[in-house]
């Protein structure tokens, strides 16, 4: 089995094909940095986003607690994390309390 290479400058990214927009990783994320967004193409009417990548710590809880495998945090060799700041955690408290949707929209 070969390592999946990260996509060059991104530190996590999710194959959409395979997220049932679940939200496990968006509230397992302590940095913000996923969120879901509407999608009107999805069952559940929601689909995962990456709205903050610059804030990534590289942490894993998201890859590790997905059910479908749908999500990939980079290789620590490939990708320089950012440190957990409190403005990270209070962004994604922030989601948390928006139902987990971006607050963006």
């Amino acid at each position: 089995m070969s390592l999946m290479k990260a996509p060059e400058n991104t530190p996590v990214w999710v194959d959409t094909s395979r997220c049932k927009a679940c939200d496990i990783c968006v509230a397992r994320c302590p940095a913000g940095v996923l969120a879901m967004r509407p999608d009107p193409h999805s069952i559940l009417g929601a689909m995962i986003s990456v709205e903050a990548p610059e804030l990534c710590i590289g942490c894993n809880d998201c890859e590790l607690d997905c059910p479908d495998f749908a999500i990939y945090v980079a290789d620590r060799s490939e990708y320089k994390f950012a440190k957990l700041t409190d403005a990270a955690k209070e962004r994604a408290e922030a989601i948390k309390k928006n139902n987990y949707m971006t607050l963006s929209a």
